[in-house]
């Protein structure tokens, strides 16, 4: 049995990755959702500020060194949707020798020195700057979204990521690219990767909410 961390994408908590993490755990895996600082029931509050890229990488390290080898387990397969590209690209960086795998569920895959404003399409970027109106520290979630997601700090979205290069000795690279939403800025990244001998792809004929709209697809690719 496999050890997972999935990492919601932005303005999402831990709970947007229930109907994956509750089908892992029937198979009898070991299932970490994070919700990254900020996005949780007390939102970002007075910390919005200093809340960016590194702190949610940070995160997911001491996440993954608490159930990966360093703590007297198995190499840890992490997950990553849309935003979460970024953190988990940068956390497995930082911890290589912990984790076994790398699966972007229609996710940023980022060079060093890139960041998600950089990465985004101009639709994203124009809610981001919509949502940001409101107190200038934290982009307000789309509208028409869960009553649970939270206001993501901009920080976030706007801080470059720094990479070695270690994230490349991760034995497998899996992106999972949905190709049934209009605004998907995923396409040309797709298109490259599918031709790179290094990277797994899989198509899947659904929308940008991956786990919520296609769980059972999303587990087949995480445990094969």
């Amino acid at each position: 049995m496999a050890t997972f961390v999935l990492i919601p994408g932005g303005w999402r908590g831990g709970w947007a990755c229930e109907p994956v993490s509750a089908r892992l755990r029937r198979l009898g895996h070991t299932v970490h959702a994070l919700t990254l600082p900020g996005l949780g029931d007390d939102g970002a509050g007075a910390d919005a500020g200093s809340i960016n890229l590194d702190a949610h990488i940070a995160h997911v390290v001491q996440a993954v060194t608490a159930v990966g080898p360093a703590a007297g387990r198995g190499p840890v397969v992490l997950c990553g949707h849309s935003y979460a590209g970024m953190v988990i690209t940068a956390a497995a960086d930082r911890a290589a020798d912990q984790v076994h795998r790398l699966v972007y569920l229609d996710a940023f895959v980022p060079d060093d020195g890139q960041s998600w404003w950089d990465l985004a399409n101009d639709h994203y970027r124009s809610l981001v700057i919509a949502g940001a109106r409101q107190d200038g520290l934290t982009a307000a979630p789309p509208t028409g979204s869960d009553i649970r997601e939270r206001p993501q700090p901009l920080g976030t979205f706007l801080q470059a990521v720094s990479l070695t290069g270690a994230h490349r000795r991760i034995p497998r690279r899996t992106l999972v690219f949905a190709a049934r939403w209009p605004a998907t800025p995923f396409r040309p990244q797709y298109e490259k990767l599918r031709h790179d001998p290094q990277w797994e792809t899989r198509e899947l004929a659904t929308g940008h909410d991956v786990m919520r709209e296609a769980p059972d697809d999303v587990v087949a690719v995480l445990t094969s």
